[in-house]
C-alpha cells in the first residue's frame, strides 16, 4: 500500500541511439551527451522492453519508469490510463535527427501487432523542429493505389512515382496512423510521439550498406498486409498558433498533443485530465513551479513528465518558450 505521493515533475536520462542515417544536432544543438556523431534518436520517455527510461531528478532518481509505474500506479498515469494499460507506460517520446533519409516504412495496427509480435501497434505523430534547405517527408500515396501497383513499383525501384512527398518547415505537424507509408527526409529534426512499440516494417532503404557493407533487412511480405493504400488530399495538419493557451495539434485514441507557446509571463496550469502530462520543450526554456516554492528547469530539447496526481503547477517562460503538451484523454 502506498503511503506517500509522487508529487514532483519527473525528468529522465535520454536513451541515445546510433543510426545509419543519424546526425549530430541532438548533441550540438540540444545538449545531449554522447561521443558518437551519428545519433539519430533520443528516446526521452520509454517503456519499450530493454530500453526503459531511468529517472534523473529528485528522490526517485535511479528508478526506472516501470518500477515507479508499478509502485505508484494511477497516481502516476491517472485512473483511466492505468485501468487500460496497467503496468505498461503507453507512450514512447522521441527526438529524431535525420542527417540522411530514413528508410521508407510502415507500422502495423494494434490487431496485427498483437497477432504477430504480442505488441501494441504504432500510431505516431511528428512535429517539425528544424529543417535544412529542401528538407522533406514522404507521407502516404499521391493517389489511391493497390497491392499490385505497389509491388510493381517496389520491384522496379520507382516507389517515389506513387508516394507523396512534402517539403516542410518548422512547426509543421503530421499524423501517421498505422498503415500509412512514410519516411523522414534528410536534414529534418522532429519530435515524435507514438504508442509504446518498436515494430517497424522496412519497405525500402535506398540500397545503402551500413559501415560494414551490409544491407538492413527489408520486411516486404510483412508490410503488405499492414499498408493502407488509400490516399489523402492533404497530409499536413492545419492549426492556428495562439499565445498562452493550448492549441490542439492531434487528438486520437492513443494521445492528444497540444502546442503551448508562452511569452515572458507565468502560465498557470491545472491538470483536470485524469492523465499524466508530458512537456517536450522544442524551443526556448522555462521553469515549472510546483508545491509553492519548488521548481524544475526545462530547456530546449528536454522533456518532463507531470504525474497525474500533481494537479496544479505553473510554467514561467524565461524567454518565449514553445512546448508540446501530451496526455491521454
Amino acid at each position: 500500500m502506498i503511503t506517500h505521493k509522487i508529487s514532483y515533475p519527473l525528468k529522465f536520462n535520454p536513451i541515445l541511439k546510433e543510426k545509419i542515417w543519424g546526425g549530430n544536432k541532438l548533441i550540438t544543438r540540444y545538449n545531449k551527451k554522447s561521443l558518437k556523431d551519428n545519433i539519430g534518436e533520443s528516446w526521452e520517455i520509454s517503456d519499450v522492453d530493454g530500453y526503459e527510461s531511468i529517472i534523473s531528478n529528485g528522490t526517485l532518481a535511479g528508478k526506472t519508469l516501470p518500477e515507479i509505474l508499478e509502485e505508484y500506479k494511477d497516481q502516476l498515469v491517472g485512473k483511466h490510463v492505468y485501468k487500460h494499460f496497467e503496468n505498461k507506460f503507453p507512450l514512447l517520446i522521441k527526438f529524431i535527427d535525420a542527417k540522411e533519409p530514413l528508410s521508407i516504412q510502415v507500422h502495423p495496427n494494434d490487431q496485427l501487432a498483437q497477432e504477430r509480435h504480442n505488441s501494441f501497434g504504432k500510431t505516431e505523430m511528428w512535429y517539425i523542429m528544424d529543417v535544412e534547405d529542401d528538407g522533406n517527408l514522404i507521407v502516404g500515396f499521391k493517389k489511391d493505389s493497390n497491392k499490385a501497383e505497389y509491388l510493381e513499383h517496389l520491384e522496379n525501384k520507382t516507389l517515389m512515382n506513387i508516394l507523396n512527398e512534402d517539403k516542410v518547415v518548422h512547426g509543421d505537424v503530421y499524423f501517421i496512423p498505422t498503415g500509412r507509408v512514410h519516411a523522414i527526409g534528410a536534414g529534418v529534426m522532429l519530435a515524435e510521439i507514438q504508442q509504446t512499440s518498436d515494430i517497424t516494417y522496412r519497405i525500402y532503404d535506398w540500397d545503402r550498406p551500413d559501415k560494414d557493407g551490409n544491407y538492413r533487412e527489408l520486411h516486404t511480405d510483412l508490410a503488405l498486409k499492414a499498408i493502407d493504400y488509400t490516399a489523402q488530399n492533404e497530409y499536413k495538419l492545419p492549426y492556428d498558433t495562439v499565445y498562452n493557451q493550448p492549441t490542439k495539434l492531434v487528438s486520437c485514441e492513443y494521445f492528444t498533443t497540444n502546442q503551448l507557446l508562452i511569452s515572458q509571463e507565468t502560465y498557470l496550469a491545472k491538470n483536470d485530465k485524469d492523465s499524466f502530462i508530458i512537456y517536450m520543450c522544442v524551443s526556448g526554456s522555462c521553469i515549472i513551479g510546483y508545491d509553492n516554492d519548488k521548481e524544475e528547469n526545462l530547456e530546449k530539447g528536454q522533456t518532463i513528465l507531470i504525474p497525474a496526481v500533481l494537479k496544479k503547477y505553473s510554467i514561467f517562460a524565461k524567454n518565449e518558450v514553445k512546448l508540446l503538451e501530451i496526455y491521454i484523454k
